[in-house]
């Protein structure tokens, strides 16, 4: 599950659009999204093979995922609907320890609904070209066609890049210089800073992305995302 690509209301209902059908968070499931029932079919998958949503997200390997064992526990007895009391005389505690435990979760539910209006309002600027072509880029005529905002580069990423494999993989190349531009400010992402790569380790790496690493390879050079020694011994990221 990539947490990235998923909104807040995918997570919470446990599948996915992409490509015109409807997949599962959790496993390899699809259902056409021209199917008209595919939404009530994709219900009682999940409800059937991985049991309630919320369950899933509680216990959710990942390392987003910071509750502890007794949050997880509290969570899931919380979600019953069991009164304080019962919970506290369930868990052997007091009830007021069973209160202050739902207020930190709210609390907590708070700074999380803040940060994330917060981080959406700084880098959700669809206005504004954020994705600019890097200044090594070679024999490049640098114009309008270039101007990437931010709500492109999700949109093309989303259509170009499948991650159901938790990595990235490219299904196919695009004739338009914008979205390859677009395509490669996402590979980029995959190569850390201030690193030296191999040429083994760059080409084992660019494979795992698209089968013609060659012409990703060489486009990523050409509009100066990637750089490499003149022996074409060692590459490094360079946007």
């Amino acid at each position: 599950m990539n947490l990235l690509e998923l909104s807040l209301n995918e997570l919470k209902q446990g599948y996915h659009e992409q490509n015109q059908q409807l997949h599962c968070n959790y496993c390899d499931c699809v259902f056409p999204l021209m199917q008209k029932e595919s939404p009530e079919l994709m219900a009682a998958h999940l409800k059937t093979l991985h049991g309630p949503n919320h369950l899933q997200l509680i216990q959710l390997d990942s390392k987003y995922n910071t509750l502890t064992e007794k949050q997880r526990a509290l969570l899931v007895v919380f979600s019953s609907g069991a009164k304080d009391k019962a919970i506290a005389t369930e868990m052997g505690v007091s009830p007021a320890t069973i209160r202050h435990q739902r207020f930190t979760f709210r609390e907590k539910a708070k700074q999380a609904k803040l940060y994330l209006a917060t981080y959406e309002m700084c880098f959700d600027q669809t206005e504004v070209s954020l994705l600019a072509v890097p200044e090594r880029a070679m024999d490049v005529d640098v114009d309008a066609r270039f101007a990437i905002t931010e709500e492109e580069y999700t949109a093309t990423v989303k259509r170009y890049f499948d991650f159901s494999n938790d990595r990235l993989e490219l299904r196919r190349w695009p004739k338009q210089q914008k979205v390859i531009i677009t395509l490669l400010h996402r590979v980029i992402e995959e190569f850390q800073h201030n690193k030296h790569y191999t040429d083994k380790e760059t080409t084992d790496l660019l494979k795992d992305i698209y089968f013609d690493y060659v012409i990703l390879r060489r486009y990523l050079i050409e509009y100066g995302f990637l750089d490499r020694t003149a022996d074409g011994r060692t590459y490094w990221r360079c946007s």
